[in-house]
């Protein structure tokens, strides 16, 4: 009972949707207007036309890997000679996220928002043609996209499930980086498992159809995990990627496996990689404290072990830049400020 965005010439041929909002510009346009592409990390595979993974038919370009080099859509804010703040979405969401806290850091900061692989407006090429949203796939890829838009020290913020990929590529480039901030992490072993509305994706062919499902790979998954209340033009804006492709579904699905089989393991390696006595990041925690995926408990402790700041924000979800963005911008621009070393 909704309507696409896009005009049939958008999709690819592989999607379960039709129609479109309207003729007019909306509000999915208007953010990719703001944005660009970045060129990072070597596409993979054999080369071969990619075919989705039900009906064995030739996927359109949307699901195809682009040339030699991945396409990561960007988008900056402030001056690109001020220190960089790079800000990575979680699973599943898009750069949109950060949309608020973007103006807030530009004041200072070169801000960087961006589209993980299989997200948003970013590539998102059919598993097994190009890339496997393997967790380890997604640690080279976000150095190779860090070593392409920062030739300086940067600091880093990471939402939910996409922390710990952060964590592992952060503790084997510590010299690169000036802050870790980290917003609601899975840290504990209460956190290594996906809540059932992210793991319903991983289900065998369930898993493929849900993955298909605007509103419940974006709508339902943004809002079952806290207070956030999505407004039609932000759902545009979200619904976007699903609606013109079978792309994103399949990526969803693929990193939702992904993210079930080797999650545990990461969660471990965070906290061990966090508390150790060579870990020399500044590194905080940001919690929302509305958050319905994952627990507050032993999150406090875990920072005063581990000697690491922790922030409470009482009236965010487990998307704190949701729920929270200008006030998280000015904690951000707080933390880093007066200790950026280049």
């Amino acid at each position: 009972d909704y309507l696409i965005d896009a005009p049939v010439s958008a999709g690819d041929g592989f999607s379960f949707s039709g129609g479109k909002y309207s003729d007019g510009p909306n509000p999915s346009d208007e953010w990719f207007k703001q944005g660009k592409f970045v060129k990072a990390y070597p596409v993979g595979g054999t080369g071969e036309k990619a075919k989705d993974p039900i009906f064995g038919l030739t996927m359109g370009a949307g699901s195809q890997a682009s040339g030699d080099v991945f396409r990561w859509f960007s988008v900056e804010s402030g001056n690109a000679d001020n220190p960089t703040v790079i800000l990575i979405h979680g699973f599943p969401s898009q750069a949109y996220s950060y949309r608020k806290v973007l103006p807030v850091l530009s004041k200072n900061y070169h801000a960087i928002a961006f589209d993980w692989l299989g997200f948003g407006f970013s590539d998102k090429p059919q598993p097994r043609y190009g890339f496997d949203y393997t967790l380890s796939e997604y640690v080279s890829a976000l150095e190779s996209f860090v070593n392409e838009v920062a030739t300086n020290k940067a600091s880093l913020v990471v939402q939910g499930y996409f922390s710990p990929v952060v964590v592992k590529y952060a503790s084997k480039n510590q010299e690169k980086l000036n802050d870790l901030i980290l917003l609601n992490p899975p840290l504990t072993a209460k956190h290594a498992n996906l809540p059932s509305t992210l793991s319903i994706f991983s289900n065998f062919l369930l898993g493929e159809i849900f993955s298909q499902d605007p509103l419940r790979a974006s709508d339902k998954a943004l809002t079952s995990c806290g207070p956030y209340a999505m407004k039609e033009d932000d759902a545009m804006v979200y619904r976007r990627p699903y609606l013109t492709s079978g792309s994103s579904g399949f990526a969803l699905n693929a990193i939702s496996r992904a993210m079930k089989k080797e999650l545990k393991a990461y969660v471990e390696d965070t906290k061990a990689i966090l508390m150790d006595k060579n870990w020399k990041v500044r590194t905080t925690v940001c919690w929302g404290q509305r958050d319905r995926w994952l627990n507050y408990d032993e999150v406090e402790d875990f920072c005063k072990n581990s000697n690491h700041k922790l922030i409470e924000l009482p009236m965010a979800g487990h998307h704190v830049q949701e729920d929270s963005g200008e006030e998280l911008g000015g904690i951000i621009s707080g933390l880093i400020s007066r200790r950026i070393v280049t």
